[in-house]
């Protein structure tokens, strides 16, 4: 196993309402010393959680939201914060209800994702939802989210679609698939 550089230095050099910059001075194993920086939430947050949610053993949901950015409408999973207080089945309940209007009688906690670990520490936590029903929730976002649906056999095709490019979202669909297809709930 490799050995983690050591930390010489690490300093606070930008922030946000919503992110640090911070940069460290590395040392690593072969004494080749660099800096480093990374975006690190605030401090505040408890994580966050992104639903792959199934229509039927076919269709997952996929929600439209401004997106800044990219500064486009982009087509992704529902996702959002976790509150405090709220483990990560609760939180996807809630987002799942407020972001598509559905709720789940079954959720499964599948993984545990990052966007760009060389310079983010934000990591996903990533729940599959099934059994849904419809129920809304009042959420905090500023206008209403478009609503739509993924067959997942149409996943490449979905890849190709210039309002869909979280690859986080690819990912977890692709995870959700192979898991579905390995129970018999979805035959490619």
């Amino acid at each position: 196993m490799r050995q983690k550089p050591t930390i010489l230095a690490r300093e606070i050099v930008a922030t946000s309402r919503l992110f640090c910059v911070e940069e460290l001075q590395l040392r690593f194993s072969n004494g080749v010393e660099r800096t480093y920086e990374r975006l690190v939430g605030r401090g505040t947050g408890y994580g966050a959680v992104m639903i792959v949610a199934m229509l039927d053993a076919d269709h997952a949901v996929l929600v439209e939201e401004y997106c800044g950015g990219t500064d486009e409408y982009e087509l992704s999973l529902p996702k959002g914060l976790i509150e405090p207080g709220e483990d990560v089945l609760a939180a996807a309940e809630r987002e799942l209800k407020e972001e598509a209007g559905y709720g789940a009688r079954q959720l499964e906690h599948l993984t545990e994702l990052s966007l760009s670990p060389g310079y983010m520490s934000q990591k996903i936590q990533v729940v599959l939802a099934t059994e849904l029903y419809e129920e809304r929730l009042e959420g905090d976002e500023p206008e209403p989210m478009g609503v739509d649906k993924i067959n997942l056999r149409e996943l490449s095709a979905l890849a190709q679609n210039p309002r869909f490019t979280e690859g986080r979202a690819l990912a977890s669909l692709y995870l959700a698939r192979d898991l579905l297809t390995q129970r018999g709930v979805f035959l490619p």
